[in-house]
């Protein structure tokens, strides 16, 4: 009996231990920046409202607004139609960016503020505090918004922008590389570095590679300087080659699902596409490299050739960190997740 009664003592502990436990976990998830708390600073009136119909003003007015398309095509990287398209969409499918009252009954932010936000960070890749005295809201608020609006962008749009080629897809990338002299070729593949300022600690020796800490991306393009394929959050301590082991591209090479195609080169029949690649990939059928030391003239066009055009990727990366600042500088955010949703 006394040994029924022990057991059952230690399971209640155990079940007392559980719940504490899921307690703290829950206490420690709680967002501390919401919410009124005695003894914290009243909120900045900012107004907001006059920001909102100063930006109507300046770019929404139709003829009459003070700024020109071109000087809101540079500042917004998008056209008009289309980032009133983004706005009316994130408006529709996410209540985040629905302009709600608060407990007061005065309108929050509009979406066209939250949006705008959003895509000057993305843009400029400033701190969101310099946003403040133009836009009225918060930082917390703009980093949020931006939080949201990677998220749902790419929850909206994934499907159709963020998908892998279709048939016609890879017969138009196949037919361009072939008029260009590569036939059987899908395009150009390499890795891109993204520093990462505010990694943690405790991944410090995992993300630290050659150039600082941060993160590496695997990408495949076209000429078009479309990226239809992107395997990104690998350590920056990876290199290329440990990179492309854990390639879900690869994966389908050694699976099959990969589109089979039938080129001839020196009368030779393949059956297989390659990808362009620069001197560190491995010597597979996949990918073609250039000559480390061309001997002869023959070699040496040849690589003149495969370098001239493997520099899609390159100029792929320059595009990319030329539209969106947020590339040029360390990431500043706390999470993997979030930087790849960003990317």
């Amino acid at each position: 009996l006394q040994l029924v009664e022990g057991d059952l003592n230690q399971h209640h502990l155990s079940v007392e231990a559980l719940r504490l436990f899921y307690g703290l976990l829950s206490f420690l998830d709680q967002d501390w920046r919401g919410g009124s708390v005695p003894g914290r600073l009243p909120n900045i009136e900012r107004g907001r409202e006059d920001a909102y119909h100063r930006l109507i003003h300046d770019y929404f007015s139709g003829p009459n607004s003070t700024y020109p398309d071109s000087k809101f095509r540079r500042r917004f990287r998008m056209r008009r139609q289309l980032f009133e398209r983004l706005v009316n969409t994130l408006e529709a499918e996410d209540n985040y960016f629905k302009q709600r009252p608060d407990a007061l009954g005065r309108l929050g932010a509009s979406p066209l503020q939250k949006v705008t936000a959003a895509l000057r960070l993305l843009a400029y890749g400033g701190c969101a505090d310099n946003l403040d005295e133009w836009i009225r809201l918060g930082e917390s608020t703009i980093q949020e918004c931006l939080q949201r609006f990677v998220k749902a962008v790419v929850r909206i749009f994934g499907d159709e922008y963020l998908r892998a080629p279709t048939e016609e897809d890879v017969m138009r990338l196949l037919n361009e590389n072939a008029q260009r002299g590569f036939p059987g070729c899908l395009g150009s593949i390499d890795c891109w570095h993204w520093e990462w300022k505010n990694c943690p600690s405790a991944w410090a020796a995992q993300y630290k590679g050659k150039k600082g800490k941060g993160c590496v991306a695997e990408m495949c393009c076209g000429r078009d300087l479309w990226i239809w394929h992107l395997f990104c959050g690998n350590p920056g301590s990876l290199n290329d080659i440990n990179i492309l082991h854990r390639s879900p591209l690869l994966r389908q090479v050694y699976n099959g699902t990969i589109p089979e195609v039938e080129f001839e080169v020196n009368g030779k029949l393949y059956s297989c596409p390659y990808w362009l690649a620069d001197g560190i990939y491995p010597e597979m059928s996949i990918f073609v490299t250039g000559f480390a030391v061309p001997s002869n003239p023959i070699d040496k066009n040849f690589t003149y050739w495969q370098e001239s055009i493997r520099k899609d990727i390159e100029r792929a990366f320059g595009v990319l960190q030329a539209r969106w600042g947020i590339l040029t500088k360390s990431g500043r955010v706390w999470t993997r997740e979030f930087l790849d949703q960003i990317l």
